[in-house]
């Protein structure tokens, strides 16, 4: 299969707007009033209207509470931090790696945006733990990918479609790792969501959770922009629509829900009140239906059309805009310095 080209920094032979969403001309100038897809110059303005920073949330009653959650609360937050700090690691430099090899200049400013956002969520890991915890046991946590048997195996899941991408980068191995990434971000981060939705939801961590809404919210731009890329793709090389593609999204959305499921008995299990791990692994099956379907291709479980967790759509379709998320405050009401984090308000 021939490789994808990568976009030229500049083309002065080729028109603005581009000719293809890969492997096509364009001059790389960005002009938003002259592009390709519609939907990009939308998402450009939703992507820049969702703007935090980890400064804006006070973990001044965070820092009060965490000691007060039981152990098992305790050690399931700081695995499933240690968990999304991986995942959005390698997520910022997969974006430049398909900004590479997308024609379309508006495409590539969206996936260098995607990508600052990533490197925002990663700095809010370590900002919720230098909150929290001393410096040693914010480094075990970062430590954790190394370590968890668990989580290098549903992370080597994702790392290694990348990969084939980074390694060979034909149009096929471009689509296999969107499938990949959409697995990431829409599948991979939710369990670990729900846990610290069902924590707030008892008024507990509320402001770690806020920074999670925000996460979440960011990552749901993310889904649906790997999506609408993936299928302007297909649109322009229906070749590329094969049955072997079919059997490949369905059964990676299923091994992939496998590994969450197992990640969740391991991370949660029954040990968090409240919350029952039939429940997780029913919530798992049906976001992997949800993903595999939204990329146009059948669900790998039969049944799971619904969302078991009900309470936790207030928390993940919520948007406040530049209001808090639970309080439904202005956010300029709870920013701190940004030296002291409200260790003074202790």
């Amino acid at each position: 299969m021939e490789l994808l080209k990568k976009r030229q920094i500049m083309n002065n032979t080729a028109p603005n707007r581009s000719t293809a969403i890969v492997n096509g001309e364009c001059s790389n100038i960005l002009n938003w009033d002259d592009v390709r897809f519609s939907w990009a110059y939308p998402k450009y303005k939703k992507m820049l209207a969702n703007f935090w920073t980890p400064f804006e949330i006070n973990m001044s009653q965070d820092m009060k509470q965490f000691p007060q959650l039981t152990e098992d609360e305790q050690d399931a937050f700081l695995k499933i931090i240690g968990l999304l700090a991986l995942l959005d690691s390698i997520q910022t430099d997969y974006a430049g790696k398909v900004a590479d090899y997308l024609t379309d200049s508006s495409l590539s400013a969206l996936m260098i945006i995607l990508a600052q956002q990533e490197v925002i969520h990663n700095h809010s890991y370590s900002y919720v733990l230098s909150s929290l915890v001393p410096k040693q046991k914010q480094d075990e946590v970062f430590e954790f990918w190394r370590t968890e048997p668990i989580l290098v195996k549903r992370n080597e899941f994702v790392t290694n479609g990348y990969r084939d991408f980074a390694e060979n980068p034909t149009p096929g191995n471009l689509l296999k790792s969107i499938v990949y990434d959409v697995v990431l971000e829409g599948l991979f981060f939710y369990s670990g969501f729900a846990f610290f939705y069902h924590l707030a939801r008892n008024q507990k961590m509320v402001s770690s959770s806020t920074m999670i809404n925000y996460i979440n919210r960011d990552e749901q731009i993310h889904v649906d922009l790997f999506i609408k890329i993936f299928k302007e793709i297909l649109n322009e090389n229906p070749a590329l629509n094969t049955n072997e593609l079919s059997e490949f999204v369905k059964a990676t959305f299923k091994k992939a829900a496998e590994l969450e499921i197992e990640w969740a008995r391991f991370v949660i299990g029954n040990k968090i009140e409240g919350i029952l791990l039939s429940d997780v692994e029913a919530y798992i099956k049906f976001y992997a239906n949800v993903r595999a379907n939204q990329l146009g291709f059948e669900r790998p479980f039969e049944g799971y059309r619904t969302n078991p967790l009900r309470w936790i759509v207030a928390y993940e379709e919520v948007d406040f805009g530049k209001s808090d998320f639970f309080e439904q405050k202005s956010r300029q009401y709870t920013k701190v310095n940004q030296v002291d984090n409200g260790f003074d308000e202790l």
